[in-house]
């Protein structure tokens, strides 16, 4: 059973993680982590969930690891950080690379680990309330949960090294225009973009969308000839199956395509 510290929801195909600790601002500790890697399994495995929201409860959607946790740690601060990082990693690299999409809808201030797991969807959408900061310099630590190798992939080297050496605030409507999420919308119709967009790709070629994501993942750390061999058997593969079949006989017959559950033949 997952823990509280993140709610799950799954409602027609959809998923909704809740990062659930809003006395704490939603920090990053322990259960926090081993509940996010439990969901972050159990989305990846279900066949009943095509698409996965990501948000926070409350008026934060993380402010970043648990700094009383570091604190109260004293001597132990290296093995305790170390672990807790192992974890929360272990779900960061299950979301990223399940073969279902993921959109976050970023509800308040996201910062630390919290930036990264805001960063983490293949749409971000984010509240106009929100705000964006690296955070981990401020405190003498260096950033975990895949900041370094996203934020220069979203918003180029210059940018996060200014974000990461700097810590400075980024807001909502300029985070969108960087790239570092895909749009801002205002507080109250959050969630409405957020569900509206992930109903649409979970009734969409959920096969194709996963293909898509491990492409895009792929083609950030290998050669021009390796992507195009990845895409030319990709494109093989996903032509032979159920919804490539689907959709091209739906295109032409002017018709919206039905696409099958994921892992149709």
């Amino acid at each position: 059973m997952i823990s509280p510290a993140v709610a799950l929801d799954i409602d027609q195909g959809v998923a909704t993680l809740t990062l659930n600790r809003p006395e704490k601002r939603n920090a990053v500790g322990p259960e926090l982590s081993q509940a996010l890697r439990e969901a972050a399994r159990t989305c990846a495995t279900s066949p009943d969930i095509r698409c996965v929201i990501l948000t926070g409860a409350g008026g934060f959607f993380s402010v970043g690891g648990d700094i009383d946790l570091f604190s109260g740690a004293g001597d132990d601060a290296e093995a305790t950080v170390g672990g807790l990082a192992k974890t929360f990693h272990a779900g960061v690299l299950e979301l990223a690379t399940m073969p279902k999409p993921l959109v976050t809808a970023v509800n308040g201030p996201a910062a630390g680990a919290g930036l990264s797991l805001a960063i983490l969807g293949d749409i971000a959408i984010a509240a106009r309330t929100a705000q964006f900061a690296v955070a981990y310099t401020a405190i003498g630590l260096t950033p975990d949960g895949g900041a370094s190798w996203m934020l220069p992939r979203l918003v180029g080297l210059r940018r996060a090294q200014e974000m990461i050496l700097t810590n400075r605030r980024v807001g909502a409507d300029e985070a969108a225009a960087m790239g570092l999420v895909t749009r801002a919308v205002d507080p109250e119709v959050l969630m409405e973009a957020a569900h509206e967009t992930a109903r649409s790709l979970a009734f969409g070629a959920v096969g194709a969308l996963a293909a898509c994501r491990r492409l895009l993942h792929e083609g950030a750390v290998q050669g021009l000839a390796a992507q195009l061999d990845a895409e030319a058997s990709g494109i093989a593969r996903a032509s032979g199956g159920a919804e490539g079949r689907e959709g091209v006989a739906a295109f032409l017959e002017k018709r919206k395509p039905v696409f099958p559950p994921a892992g149709g033949r």
